[in-house]
């Protein structure tokens, strides 16, 4: 059994071998991790914007900084946020859990400019702890400029910097549960103001074993996704940046890996 074991190991390999990469110029760069491997990749250490899958790095600092039933006070400077919002005003007040729900699923960038304000009590103080944290993690080809993802050119990442982000954001219980929600609400702290949430990760709900992790979009850096599904016992992290084809591809690539995971043939569907 066992030498049987080690030959399908062996075969599973050479079949990535061969396979080489299937997928072409579906983005300006992807990887794709079975089970904690590398399996395929394209320009996995080129530096490209990360979008707001930069928000993976808020929410690991503050998952592991904050207490979630801490009530944060929106600043002036996180109310003035552009691109997706909720709407918050100075001074409203929510948990630091119910700003992460917005962070995460909703890509929200008031909440997660609040987040920042709140732990270290300016963006740019945690800009410093983010880019802090990158070096802690090995993550040598990524710089943060802002907290939210914004286009900044000091802001930069790569595909493989960018998976081993996402497994440790999705290694914290709190990050796993709020990617993998489909939608929710959320309130202020005297229930006077009620936001509803949408996952931006049209994968969730409805690709079969999808559980996060998170989506980016801005004009430097294109549609962005990491995601990751698990199925028959197998898992599968995808990370794309700048693919115009984001959600058709992503099924495409996570049903690919997922045939290699079982012994299948790689390739396309």
């Amino acid at each position: 059994m066992i030498l049987t074991f080690c030959i399908g190991i062996v075969a599973a390999a050479a079949r990535v071998e061969a396979a080489g990469d299937p997928f072409g110029n579906v983005a300006g760069s992807y990887l794709v991790k079975v089970d904690g491997r590398e399996v395929w990749a394209r320009d996995p250490s080129i530096r490209l914007p990360p979008g707001s899958l930069a928000k993976m790095m808020t929410a690991l600092l503050i998952l592991e900084r904050a207490d979630l039933r801490d009530v944060v006070t929106v600043s002036l400077e996180a109310s003035r946020e552009t691109g997706t919002r909720l709407g918050l005003a100075p001074g409203d007040r929510m948990t630091v859990l119910e700003l992460l729900a917005a962070t995460i699923m909703a890509s929200a960038n008031d909440a997660c400019h609040a987040l920042a304000d709140h732990a270290a009590g300016s963006e740019k103080r945690f800009v410093g702890r983010m880019n802090a944290r990158a070096r802690e993690m090995g993550l040598s080809g990524t710089r943060f400029a802002n907290a939210c993802g914004h286009d900044d050119p000091g802001l930069y990442s790569t595909a493989r910097d960018l998976a081993r982000l996402a497994e440790t954001a999705m290694g914290t219980p709190v990050y796993a549960k709020l990617a993998g929600l489909e939608d929710g609400w959320i309130s202020t702290a005297d229930g006077g103001k009620k936001f509803p949430l949408e996952n931006k990760n049209l994968l969730i709900g409805r690709y079969r074993g999808a559980k996060g992790v998170k989506t980016g979009f801005t004009g430097r850096a294109g549609k962005c996704l990491a995601a990751f599904a698990e199925r028959d016992g197998n898992r599968v992290l995808l990370i794309l940046l700048n693919a115009p084809d984001r959600w058709w591809k992503a099924e495409e690539i996570l049903d690919a890996a997922f045939a290699l995971g079982s012994g299948a043939p790689p390739g396309r569907p």
